[in-house]
C-alpha cells in the first residue's frame, strides 16, 4: 500500500502505511524526504511499525540521523503509535520524545487524530 498524501490539520502530511519497507537509515528517509518534497508536504508521519527496531535503542543514533536529515530540509517528522515499551525500556528516548514534543519539527504522536490537534496549532 502507497503512503497517502492528506491535509491533517491544515498541513499537508506524507502519512506512511504502518505495511512496507523498515524505515532505519539515513537513505530510507532521504527516500522519504524526496518523496514528501515532491508531493508537496509539510511533514512526515511515521508508523512506528515501520521504524526499524534499532531506530528507537537511541545508542544507535539512527533515530537522530533520519530526524535530522529531514528538518535539515524542512520537512517535519511525527513518530506515530505506541511507543510505551521502547520508552519503558529506556529513560534516554523518554527524555528525547518529552524535549521533541515541546518543539515544532519532531513529535511522538499516540496516532493521527493526536498528529492533527498539534499541528492544527502551529
Amino acid at each position: 500500500m502507497s503512503p497517502e498524501i492528506l491535509q491533517v490539520g491544515g498541513v499537508r502530511v506524507l502519512v506512511l502505511t504502518p505495511e512496507g519497507q523498515a524505515v532505519g537509515s539515513e537513505a530510507d528517509a532521504l527516500d522519504l524526504l524526496g518523496e514528501a518534497l515532491g508531493a508537496g508536504a509539510a511533514w512526515i508521519a511515521l508508523p512506528v511499525a515501520r521504524a526499524a527496531p534499532d531506530v528507537f535503542r537511541l545508542e544507535t543514533r539512527l533515530a537522530g540521523a533520519i530526524a535530522q536529515k529531514l528538518v535539515n530540509y524542512g520537512v517535519g517528522l511525527a513518530f506515530v503509535g505506541d511507543l510505551s515499551d521502547p520508552m519503558a525500556r529506556s529513560q534516554a528516548l523518554r527524555d528525547w520524545a518529552h524535549e521533541c514534543n515541546r518543539g515544532r519539527q519532531v513529535w511522538f504522536a499516540a496516532d493521527l487524530a493526536e498528529l492533527e490537534t498539534r499541528l492544527s496549532s502551529l
